[in-house]
């Protein structure tokens, strides 16, 4: 009853279950797992296909039982929906239906199942609702009782399943809520006919991320999918020919982005995504215009559970020292006694998130100038962006420059021990003003990011007046690192919660870097000496 959707690159396909004897709790553990599966609609192929049905209909599962149905039945529609059934011709307005189905969806609005023997459906009809008939020794379709309990109990709660990203044990309610967490990520993908602007290295780690149930990820060309209806953009990848194209044609685009939790390594090396940023309003770090992020920081409703899981994994995240592209945690000692310090992250000048999110505020140089003006007594330590350093993109800035404003360039140092050292962090966009915020530290922000405008953060930057919650942080970190993003665990290849890529992180358990990693890598120190020769 209880399955594993086959997402795509997955390297495990099946939920592992074993018998657990009986259940202690009984009924009542029972009650619980059978409202879970009603609320969360998993069991079955839940992930598959959603064709369109008439509603009211009669649901029947083989053409024997087509035939069997009673005459008080059949002013209703049919559909029947059987693999078998493609050479079935019927009299009347009978729609056939075959191949793999979800089959939550195909009972929703259904006025009655006929089913020829005991069939999973009979469970999803009785949570539904939906009356139940099966076929007897005479070939009659006869209505069932659906004993949810019994039914429930034998289908899972007699069983310990094993949780995919550790191996161990997981109760039937466990499981459910698990598949319940793919369940709503499978429906969010329903209706993205394609995908543009994805780099080839990256479309394997984003492919299960993207996966509507049904159909294969179809990474297109632009004039592939000018006849969508919606499309996943990776943006910065896309060719301004096809996004005017896309744009004139009025396909709504889906703003996909990395996530803030991404890898042990550089996108510019291309080391691929564990997570990544799905919008259908638009790119987060845009403040000319709302997105799904801001909308849930501003309307959303943050349980005392969610709360609570936010506050674990900020710690787990603190704990190992784990940034957007490294991890580690080490202590270093005070420049300047009795002196304010302040870290100034740099960031990739070109990169969308300081042309749309720094507000005309795009060069390193110029951020460092506006932070010595704002703090002429402070000890400022300016770190480089890794992509930067790694010699594949814009935002240098020549020693000599720099110190002018600066007093240390601590561009090898890891990001959350420099975080630790400090007392405030001074940040144009760069998520290190978000990472610093985990730690408790003092934000100063002069463009205006996500995490900008909420109460935690001394804005200096135009912040959007539609910005008006005020949140705690891990009111923030719920939003930004469990409700927002997607995950892909390195290891089994299927999506995951937050905690399980943070586990992977903290234990540096990922795939080695491949060979197009190798040559990028190469690559970056070769343009790092050429940078170096005309300074």
């Amino acid at each position: 009853m209880l399955r594993l959707p086959p997402f795509p690159g997955a390297r495990i396909h099946s939920l592992v279950q074993r018998p657990a004897g009986s259940i202690a709790s009984g009924a009542a553990r029972i009650d619980e797992v059978a409202a879970a599966l009603r609320q969360l609609q998993v069991g079955g192929s839940f992930w598959a296909r959603q064709p369109d049905l008439p509603g009211g209909h009669l649901l029947v599962r083989s053409a024997r039982a087509l035939k069997a149905i009673p005459p008080a039945l059949r002013r209703h529609p049919t559909v029947l929906w059987d693999q078998r059934a493609d050479q079935l011709t019927e009299p009347g307005a009978t729609a056939v239906v075959t191949g793999e189905c979800d089959p939550w969806h195909m009972l929703r609005e259904a006025s009655a199942l006929v089913v020829e023997d005991d069939d999973e459906l009979q469970l999803v009809a009785g949570l539904l609702g939906v009356p139940s008939y099966r076929l007897d020794d005479q070939c009659k379709a006869v209505l069932v009782e659906a004993d949810i309990t019994r039914l429930v109990r034998e289908a899972l709660c007699e069983s310990l399943f094993e949780n995919p990203f550790t191996g161990e044990p997981m109760d039937a309610l466990a499981a459910v809520e698990l598949c319940g967490f793919w369940r709503r990520l499978i429906d969010s993908n329903r209706g993205i006919g394609g995908a543009v602007g994805f780099a080839f290295w990256k479309q394997s780690h984003v492919a299960p991320l993207l996966w509507d149930g049904s159909s294969p990820v179809r990474f297109l060309r632009g004039h592939d999918c000018a006849s969508e209806s919606r499309v996943a953009v990776w943006r910065a990848k896309a060719s301004p020919a096809t996004l005017v194209e896309l744009e004139r044609r009025k396909v709504q685009l889906v703003e996909v982005e990395d996530g803030f939790l991404r890898s042990r390594g550089l996108g510019a090396d291309c080391v691929p995504p564990l997570s990544i940023t799905v919008d259908r309003l638009g790119a987060h770090f845009d403040p000319s215009r709302s997105n799904e992020l801001e909308a849930i920081l501003e309307k959303g409703d943050f349980d005392e559970r969610t709360v609570d899981r936010a506050r674990q994994l900020r710690r787990l995240i603190v704990d190992a020292g784990i940034a957007k592209y490294e991890s580690g945690t080490a202590v270093l000692d005070r420049r300047a006694a009795g002196r304010r310090h302040i870290l100034v992250p740099g960031q990739v000048e070109d990169d969308r998130a300081v042309v749309c999110g720094g507000c005309g505020l795009t060069s390193n140089l110029e951020l460092l100038e506006r932070v010595r003006a704002e703090a002429p007594d402070a000890y400022i330590l300016y770190k480089p962006h890794p992509d930067v350093v790694a010699g594949h993109r814009r935002g240098a800035i020549n020693d000599r420059d720099c110190l002018e404003f600066a007093d240390e360039i601590v561009g090898e140092l890891p990001i959350a021990a420099l975080i630790d050292l400090v007392d405030e962090v001074h940040v144009n966009t760069s998520l290190a003003g978000f990472e610093a915020l985990l730690r408790g530290k003092s934000v100063t922000t002069y463009g205006v990011p996500f995490y900008a405008g909420w109460g935690l953060t001394r804005d200096l930057g135009p912040v959007p007046a539609r910005r008006t919650a005020k949140r705690t942080i891990d009111e923030l970190v719920a939003a930004a690192l469990l409700i927002y993003p997607r995950y892909v665990d390195p290891v089994t290849g299927l999506p995951c919660p937050a905690e399980v890529v943070v586990a992977r992180l903290s234990a540096n358990d990922e795939s080695r870097a491949g060979f197009i990693v190798g040559v990028r890598r190469l690559q970056g120190k070769f343009m790092r000496h050429l940078r170096s020769l005309v300074q």
